[in-house]
């Protein structure tokens, strides 16, 4: 629920919607945290008045990868989508880098077109583009078909982020080797989800990649190296620093849910009053559609208008919670959650009823990560969060994965496989040429890396920022420290290529 997410609700829906049913009985959502990417609508349709992103020139490729990189039994292999541009290139014998952005959890044209940064420094490095899909997302099936690849357990199977991984470094070994460019630097750019995977390719496979800028990244948000509550607690201070009415309100609006939901034709009301096109199962489909909203809302509070997740407006909880404080006097609590919710869902006013389990991204493969390595324990803490009280509880977490998949978490794999505990430590001994960029409004950001560890594993911290905003393509309503952010990061990514160059020649005057 990241893109992946998007750690992808769709964060990893805490970014990131399709349901995982049950999770938790004793919790209001049913559903693990994902990264950005499940949208209530035809999201495509409509834009905001955004300042308008460039189209960007591509040409699309296909690569045969192998279904399972850590076995050498003969199985299938799949074709791997990419996209590729050459136009900046400055080619082998110059050495132009080659900025690889790691895929994440849904279709990677949507990816590409929300990551205008790498497109916009491109020419100025002489850089050629690549941006290479997930496997089991968008067009990348195993299998050949999505509905056979997510078929069962066993089809699932390679569906896994070190298989993932694997698809990167192989492909673009061999596009190097192909393009005679074997010398030539790799820069790894990924947001969200795509932001872990471009840390942890940097840290696993050091000699493929240069360097990394994880934007968004939540490689800590596992097991307990940070607090469980912190995800909900920043989703809820964003509301709160805007508005402690409107706090207030939805703070309320869950036990108003649930009496309702309880009634004599209660969900026929409920369904009424939120405007779907067909009646609710159960009141816990009303509250996950609900905390989608808001924790999209935390991660894409722009500072201007955008449509990555939905049409927004600029600093969307703001009109949010200017709609549900503004109304009249004696308008229920319910209709003002309604109508605060519609700026995320229907600011456009397009849609005339919500569809519950619209995936237009293709972003449900996430809710198999969830239940085999990408466990990250959320919980809800009743002082701080506006949402119902919840406490995390593995073995239901576990029940709800045997029942869906067949299959048992594996709650300590990640932390095992890529590190976590003791993280400055580690990178500190073992890391160089990391950036990792947050933005505090971002609930992911409280998963990630938020001090310095060294001259060259970096944390970019902006108290405005939300989910990868530096990624994303520079408009004229970017605030200064934005701006300052992205050239910060620039000059950082020049440093390392400047020094593998220096590098390079040092080794060949030898």
């Amino acid at each position: 629920m990241a893109p992946s997410l998007t750690l992808f609700f769709s964060l990893f829906t805490a970014f990131l919607s399709s349901s995982l049913q049950p999770l938790a009985s004793s919790s209001p959502f049913n559903h693990p945290p994902r990264f950005p990417a499940t949208a209530k609508l035809p999201w495509a349709q409509v834009r905001v008045n955004e300042a308008q992103a460039p189209e960007y020139r591509y040409e699309t490729r296909y690569f045969s990868q192998q279904l399972d990189h850590f076995s050498f039994l003969e199985l299938p292999t799949f074709q791997q989508r990419y996209l590729i541009n050459t136009e900046y290139w400055v080619g082998p014998q110059r050495l132009g880098p080659i900025f690889f952005y790691c895929g994440n959890e849904g279709d990677i044209v949507w990816f590409a077109e929300n990551t205008g940064f790498v497109w916009e420094i491109a020419p100025q490095f002489g850089a050629m583009v690549v941006f290479p899909e997930h496997r089991y997302y968008g067009e990348s099936m195993p299998f050949g078909s999505r509905e056979e690849a997510y078929k069962n357990a066993t089809t699932l199977s390679y569906l896994t982020a070190e298989q993932a991984l694997a698809d990167f470094s192989v492909l673009v070994t061999d596009l190097k080797q192909n393009l005679s460019a074997t010398d030539c630097p790799v820069v790894l750019f990924g947001g969200s989800y795509g932001g872990m995977l471009a840390a942890w390719m940097r840290l696993k496979y050091p000699h493929i990649a240069i360097g990394a800028l994880a934007a968004s990244a939540p490689i800590l948000q596992f097991e307990d190296i940070v607090p469980q509550e912190t995800f909900y607690d920043i989703v809820s201070n964003d509301f709160k620093r805007e508005s402690s009415t409107c706090f207030n309100y939805i703070k309320e609006s869950w036990n108003n849910i649930a009496s309702i939901g309880q009634t004599l034709n209660g969900l026929v009301q409920l369904s009424n009053t939120f405007h779907f096109c067909r009646p609710l199962n159960k009141t816990a489909d009303l509250w996950n559609w609900l905390e989608d909203a808001y924790g999209y809302l935390a991660m894409v509070d722009y500072p201007y208008p955008a449509s990555f997740m939905m049409p927004l407006p600029g600093h969307p909880i703001k009109e949010v919670c200017k709609r549900i404080d503004g109304q009249l006097a004696g308008t229920s609590v319910l209709e003002r959650i309604y109508d605060g919710v519609n700026v995320y869902y229907n600011y456009t006013g397009e849609t005339k009823c919500f569809e519950l389990d619209d995936d237009p991204h293709g972003l449900s493969g996430w809710n198999w990560q969830a239940c085999t390595e990408m466990v990250m324990p959320m919980s809800c803490d009743p002082d701080s969060c506006m949402f119902p009280p919840y406490k995390f509880n593995y073995s239901d977490y576990e029940e709800g994965c045997i029942s869906s998949y067949g299959v048992k978490p594996r709650p300590k794999w990640i932390t095992t496989e890529f590190g976590g505990h003791k993280i400055d430590a580690t990178l500190k001994k073992f890391g160089s040429n990391l950036i990792f960029s947050n933005g505090l409004l971002d609930p992911w950001s409280g998963g990630s890396v938020l001090q310095n560890i060294s001259e060259s594993v970096v944390a970019l911290v902006t108290e405005e920022g939300a989910h990868h905003l530096d990624l994303r393509a520079s408009t004229k309503y970017d605030p200064d420290w934005l701006v300052e952010q992205r050239a910060t990061e620039i000059k950082l990514i020049k440093g390392w290529i400047t020094e593998y160059h220096e590098k390079n020649k040092a080794m060949f005057d030898m």
